[in-house]
């Protein structure tokens, strides 16, 4: 059922609502148990409707979510959505569940004394929680500003540490990078406002990918050229917008190629440059054997003394 997830909240709460004015309609004097249960119905009253709302804002969450597919090629402004939506719940509940846990302490009288003189000393006490949770309180505050600026958002693909991987997890205290090889790099949320990173499709999902050739002086680049069309227009890893081939160095030995292709998202990308990279090196193989490196020495005669 679509809201099977909100029967047992909703019949949680309406239980305790209803026990305390049933009580009093079968009896005027209950007995002394049923008098605890009603003196500390405010606790499960207070459960339930924190349930019932954690529950019903989950629900309106999954169904605003199905509008905006994360899946779809171009899926900037469903991922930049589902980012903010996530991070919003997460921090509504991490409310709720401390509204709701600080109503149930003070319906104890020795809480609500402890309270009072807390209250009291609130500047010593105050110090002493702010040096103790300070870290907390920043990877909250961090949390929450990655919510409202969005230097990421789920499933960009970013380096982060040296590795390549996607945005998995973005919680209020830390965030998850699913890396490439299905390792998973959890780092606090302050990692990301104190340290640079890179974000490869912070603005859009397609991404330019490079490829180095390294050969001989005397390869002919228009060839190369063409190959490299042909390939491309033959693969649907290609987007079909960045078919560049240049030379951008020259070494003593050899001459550095540089080869630029689009694709439509990062992991395409990837299987596009390691697709070109062995074909092209392929065909300089098969076609120009006499053009792959080589180490040149000269042998002069040996002069007569």
């Amino acid at each position: 059922m679509r809201y099977s997830g909100l029967i047992l909240p909703a019949l949680f709460t309406a239980f305790f609502i209803l026990l305390g004015p049933l009580t009093f309609a079968v009896t005027d004097d209950p007995p002394d148990f049923v008098s605890v249960l009603l003196e500390r119905s405010s606790i499960p009253v207070t459960v339930g409707f924190a349930w019932l709302f954690i529950a019903m804002l989950r629900v309106v969450k999954v169904r605003f979510l199905k509008r905006f597919d994360v899946s779809q090629a171009d899926n900037l402004r469903s991922r930049k959505v589902t980012t903010q939506v996530n991070l919003l719940e997460k921090v509504t509940v991490f409310t709720v569940v401390v509204f709701a846990v600080a109503v149930i302490l003070l319906s104890f009288e020795s809480v609500r004394k402890i309270g009072i003189g807390l209250f009291a000393s609130a500047g010593v006490a105050g110090i002493i929680i702010g040096l103790s949770a300070q870290k907390v309180v920043g990877a909250l505050l961090a949390g929450i500003q990655i919510a409202i600026t969005q230097p990421f958002r789920i499933d960009d693909a970013v380096v982060v540490e040296g590795e390549w991987g996607w945005i998995e997890e973005i919680n209020l205290t830390y965030v998850v990078v699913r890396i490439w090889d299905k390792r998973r790099l959890v780092l606090p949320s302050t990692y990301f406002l104190e340290r640079p990173f890179q974000n490869w499709t912070r603005t859009s999902a397609d991404i330019i990918g490079t490829v180095f050739l390294y050969t001989d002086y005397t390869v002919p680049y228009d060839d190369l050229r063409k190959e490299l069309t042909r390939l491309l227009e033959s693969t649907p890893l290609w987007d079909g917008k960045v078919n560049v081939l240049q030379v951008t160095d020259t070494k003593q030995s050899t001459v550095e190629v540089r080869i630029l292709v689009s694709a439509k998202n990062s992991p395409t990308a990837w299987d596009l440059r390691v697709y070109i990279r062995e074909k092209m090196v392929e065909y300089i193989r098969e076609n120009y054997p006499a053009s792959l490196p080589k180490t040149r020495v000269a042998m002069e005669p040996e002069r007569n003394k």
